[in-house]
């Protein structure tokens, strides 16, 4: 019997597979950084050839370094950038345009125009999302309008719409599945999640023919094959959810209350409200969290668009740090008197502000302000927003306040001690960062291995979750509420200067 199991994880930054046995242990990985295009201020765009010709190479390295073979493997599991949007023919299989990723902010002015016509209200009932070019549909309709030809060819049914999930799964099965799962559904701002289903009313607001849909289904289950020429035979895909909700799956937060923040490009936190859709009165989203064997289990997400991405403003920006790595030792000879703060608002802001017109600031700078100033600054921005998160949180659920005293970590910039540090400093929680890092693609292929029948049911896997490092809090309340109040003003500023 076939006993591994392959996650794709495509993200934002990178294209990685990483081989897992039974177990659920790494066996091997392949990465490909992905191209960034920028075609004008506020726009973000990949090449999707660019993301197939990884994923295809990426799965083929990880499975020669494992050892294996295509017969070995007992399904793949796929995660995936979410409300980033493609829109290919049909016939050929080619997009028509390159995607427009989720940072992109070109649709601010037909949001805006949405929200002035009063649409806000019905899009967050229904979706509970609220009106930002963050999500697919105003990039639906931007690709229609403005690709000549586009929205006849959409008409007549010879478009089909993706986000990145969507798009691998129409090619890895050589045109023969267009389908999507509810987590990545949930972010398009067509699908209403409290019934399951796209829907209509949606549709006929952004002007997004139906007909272009992929199927939706749960997160694990039959999603195709693999045409065999990719990997020598063809393999089961058996899982399917949009990174944040695999990086959930994946640090076992399966119980209501319990909460996991990723730290990549971004930085996204999940709460589990189980069977509760609540509704957000402090600007979160209301948003699924997994569907398996048909039950939906909801979650509030909070949104921060620009973690991780304000280190690479540091190398790439600046040039005041050679690698990301450096980060933390130039943070730590910052002068403890200096109070520097950057509101790393390159694409706008997110949850709780959603303010998609704001740009970054920096505030408190002196004669004696320096690099190591500002990557402090850049450090603890990801602790402030964290800690807006988790306020606007605990006031929407106060269930919240009494359950999720842990914040389980995962992401690229918790390998950051002083990150992580200073976030249980902020928030006077601790966090828990656990010993498999890699918690997106293990999430995914945890799906992948229980519609194998290899994987455990849900508490057996969160069972399994083992503890690398806790960071306890060590900062006085004093100086805690001091700097947050400090960040709140510099917000407040970044605001109303614009």
């Amino acid at each position: 019997m076939p006993a591994a199991l392959i996650a794709i994880d495509q993200g934002t930054t990178s294209t990685r597979a990483i081989a897992f046995d039974a177990a659920l242990q790494p066996l091997a990985s392949a990465q490909q950084e992905l191209r960034q295009i920028y075609p004008a201020p506020g726009e973000v765009e990949h090449d999707p050839e660019e993301i197939w010709a990884a994923t295809v190479a990426t799965v083929r390295v990880a499975i020669a370094k494992a050892g294996l073979a295509a017969r070995d493997i007992a399904g793949i599991g796929i995660t995936n950038q979410r409300e980033t949007t493609v829109i290919w023919d049909r016939a050929s299989g080619k997009p028509i345009h390159n995607a427009i990723v989720w940072q992109d902010r070109r649709t601010a002015a037909l949001c805006e125009a949405l929200r002035a016509s009063g649409h806000e209200p019905e899009i967050a009932a229904k979706t509970g999302l609220l009106l930002d070019p963050y999500f697919s549909a105003s990039k639906i309709a931007w690709l229609l309008d403005h690709v000549n030809g586009a929205r006849a060819l959409a008409q007549a049914g010879r478009l089909a719409f993706g986000t990145i999930d969507s798009f691998l799964l129409w090619r890895l099965t050589g045109g023969k599945v267009h389908a999507t799962d509810a987590t990545n559904a949930a972010r398009t701002m067509l699908f209403d999640i409290g019934c399951g289903q796209w829907d209509e009313g949606l549709c006929r607001t952004f002007g997004v023919p139906p007909s272009s849909l992929p199927r939706v289904a749960d997160c694990a289950g039959e999603f195709g094959v693999t045409a065999p020429e990719l990997f020598g035979a063809s393999i089961r895909i058996l899982g399917m959810a949009g990174d944040q909700q695999a990086a959930t799956i994946g640090q076992g937060c399966f119980k209501p209350g319990m909460m996991k923040s990723t730290y990549g490009t971004g930085c996204f936190a999940l709460l589990n409200t189980g069977a509760e859709r609540v509704a957000s009165r402090n600007r979160l989203l209301t948003t699924i969290a997994y569907q398996l064997d048909g039950e939906r289990t909801y979650a509030l997400e909070g949104a921060i668009f620009i973690a991780g991405a304000a280190v690479q403003w540091l190398r790439d920006g600046l040039e005041i740090i050679a690698q990301a790595s450096e980060a933390d030792s130039l943070a730590e000879r910052a002068d403890p008197a200096e109070q520097v703060y950057l509101v790393p608002a390159f694409v706008g802001l997110g949850a709780p502000y959603w303010d998609a017109q704001a740009r970054a600031a920096i505030f408190g700078l002196t004669r004696n302000s320096g690099s190591a100033e500002l990557a402090r600054a850049a450090l603890e921005a990801i602790g402030y927003q964290t800690r807006d998160l988790f306020e606007a949180m605990h006031a929407d659920w106060p269930m919240a306040s009494g359950a999720a005293t842990v914040l389980r970590v995962d992401g690229g910039m918790t390998a950051s001690a002083v990150t992580m540090q200073f976030v249980a400093d902020i928030l006077a929680s601790p966090v828990d960062r656990p010993v498999v890092m890699e918690t997106t693609a293990l999430g995914a292929a945890y799906l992948a291995g229980r519609a194998a029948g290899l994987c455990p049911d849900l508490d057996g896997f969160a069972g399994q979750w083992r503890l690398d490092r806790r960071f306890e809090p060590r900062m006085d309340a004093s100086q805690r509420e001091r700097k947050y109040s400090g960040w709140k003003d510099a917000v407040r500023r970044t605001l109303t200067a614009r």
